[in-house]
């Protein structure tokens, strides 16, 4: 890749980032509420120390983490995002940057991908450089949309999805590039230098948000983010805790 295309490449992305921030749905309905379920996992695996956190959006992993560690930098290339982030939340660093501008001056003993390989263009080369900004003892945690969810499983058998990993129109407005399987994001994970320490699932979600968001209450949907841990394959969201491979 030439330096020229680099940059341009460089420039679409952050062109294509802010139009998704001024249209998205991160912070809202079940949304708000996988991110919460997804913090009380990755809460059971942090090492102490600093944490990074990438992609925080609106802010609402942002807003359990800061509860958590004194030192936590947030990296994000929506400078709306950034603003509001620094504004709400003054004692933490905010870096305004793709996350292949990022270019940190120390290294962190957490770092949290809450949804973000599946936005990325090269997942394998975003954690190659994670790696390197971790400490030897650190861990990433990462949590991603899983393509075998019972509700993309019935999509295809209704003939709404050509295949398990075909995107869908929520998936097209959040930017989404790709969807995993767990045995996918274990390679991604592994190929970039670390090594897999816990992995699994949560959010048993048999139908759309929309359809859940209007018939069930919440009692129903923090029982089905239970009940998705114990059936990882099929669960909606899937995730991992790694270390840098010695």
């Amino acid at each position: 890749m030439t330096e020229t295309t680099a940059v341009t490449d460089v420039r679409a992305e952050a062109e294509r980032l802010q139009t998704l921030a001024g249209d998205n749905h991160y912070g809202s309905g079940l949304n708000a509420s996988t991110i919460d379920y997804s913090f009380r996992v990755f809460s059971r695996h942090f090492v102490p120390g600093t944490c990074l956190e990438l992609g925080p959006a609106e802010g609402l992993m942002t807003a359990r983490l800061q509860a958590v560690f004194d030192d936590l930098t947030v990296v994000e290339a929506s400078p709306q995002f950034c603003a509001s982030l620094q504004q709400r939340y003054p004692f933490i660093t905010v870096v305004e940057a793709l996350f292949e501008q990022y270019k940190p001056t120390r290294r962190f003993d957490n770092v949290v991908l809450g949804h973000v390989l599946e936005h990325v263009i090269d997942p394998v080369s975003i954690l190659q450089s994670v790696r390197h900004w971790m400490t030897p003892h650190g861990h990433l945690l990462a949590a991603v949309p899983n393509a075998h969810s019972i509700h993309r499983q019935l999509a295809v058998v209704m003939g709404v999805l050509d295949a398990e990993n075909t995107l869908n129109d929520t998936d097209a407005r959040m930017g989404h590039r790709r969807v995993y399987t767990l045995t996918e994001l274990r390679d991604d994970v592994r190929a970039a230098g670390f090594a897999v320490r816990v992995d699994g699932g949560y959010w048993l979600k048999p139908l759309s948000n929309a359809q859940i968001e209007r018939d069930w209450t919440a009692e129903m949907i923090a029982a089905a983010m239970q009940v998705g841990e114990r059936t990882p394959d099929i669960a909606g969201e899937i995730y991992i805790v790694a270390a840098p491979s010695e």
